[in-house]
């Protein structure tokens, strides 16, 4: 077994130097041929100076700066599409995925029952509201997305590299990689591992950046909105057939106020909703499709550091040229 560690980095200059140094030990224990892929994912502080020197210092270290911020799984997907070995492990850049949890991950792959293994920690990460927002995200991705085992999804993973060639044509500005993961494959499974504290700053994915994954996903990769807005015209449209009839009842009955206004007035807001409610859903997918339309990149690579920074002449997953 051959592996590339891909991690995105963000404003990591303070935690890359130990973090690399524990991994490189790490992967040389293991006696396993091996990379460690840095993807700068347009930090504004020292971050890529201190990728880069590393690059520079360990032989199996490689450094890539992408030209601007594109997220967390744009970079991943840069990652492992540079990735040159058979597993592919992604892990964050705060030190909370500890290093020496590695080989849990690559065990459970051995053989062929699993293609994709994420680390579960023992324990929440995080406090309760930010642990219930994930909870909540996974959740909706398993029931939206049709993910088996979303419950498990985390950014501590290994896989085997085929299953890239599962979303080779990926492109646009929201990449999901546990997305185009499930793609490739069923057989998804998990193991536990210790999480560390975040020791340094603090993480940058806050609530709002949770909602905004979440409504990337579904608005991308699912079409759940589409079929909500369908069911809330089924559901309007019996409201509408019911007070239709409380109407013609009243006039038939001889009832015959003045009232209707609070009846009509009602109808009328209840489809005016229904419709803004779905022209909105429709106008985000039309949206989307036009950005797609664009060309617009999932990432740009500015510069590679590392391995003689080729890429011309690739190492397939197996090990052949």
């Amino acid at each position: 077994m051959s592996v590339s560690v891909v991690i995105p980095c963000y404003r990591s200059e303070i935690t890359l130097p130990p973090l690399v140094s524990r991994l490189v030990s790490v992967l040389c224990d293991l006696a396993v041929r091996h990379e460690v892929i840095l993807v700068v994912d347009g930090s504004p502080d020292r971050t890529w100076d201190v990728a880069e020197s590393l690059a520079r210092q360990f032989d199996a270290v490689r450094a890539i700066r992408l030209s601007r911020n594109y997220g967390q799984h744009n970079a991943l997907v840069a990652g492992i599409r540079e990735a040159r070995f058979d597993v592919v492990v992604t892990m964050d850049d705060d030190l909370q995925h500890p290093p020496e949890q590695i080989p849990l991950l690559l065990a459970a792959l051995e053989g062929d029952r699993l293609d994709l293994v994420y680390g579960v920690p023992h324990s929440e990460e995080h406090g309760f509201l930010r642990s219930l927002a994930s909870r909540s995200v996974k959740t909706g991705m398993s029931r939206a997305l049709g993910i088996r085992n979303a419950q498990k999804i985390g950014a501590f993973r290994a896989f085997r590299t085929c299953l890239r060639d599962g979303f080779e044509s990926l492109s646009g500005p929201h990449a999901s990689v546990d997305v185009a993961l499930s793609w490739g494959t069923t057989q998804i499974g998990s193991v536990g591992v210790h999480m560390n504290d975040r020791e340094f700053g603090e993480s940058n994915y806050n609530l709002r950046m949770l909602v905004r994954h979440a409504a990337n996903l579904l608005l991308g990769y699912s079409t759940a909105p589409l079929r909500v807005a369908s069911y809330l015209g089924f559901l309007t449209g019996i409201i509408g057939l019911f007070l239709g009839g409380v109407v013609l009842w009243r006039f038939a009955s001889g009832d015959t106020t003045v009232a209707g206004f609070t009846t009509i007035t009602s109808m009328v807001a209840i489809f005016s909703s229904a419709q803004l409610i779905s022209i909105g859903v429709l106008g985000e997918y039309i949206g989307r499709i036009h950005g797609g339309g664009l060309g617009r990149p999932t990432y740009v690579v500015r510069e590679r550091v590392g391995l003689s920074a080729a890429r011309d002449v690739p190492v397939r997953p197996n090990g052949s040229r």
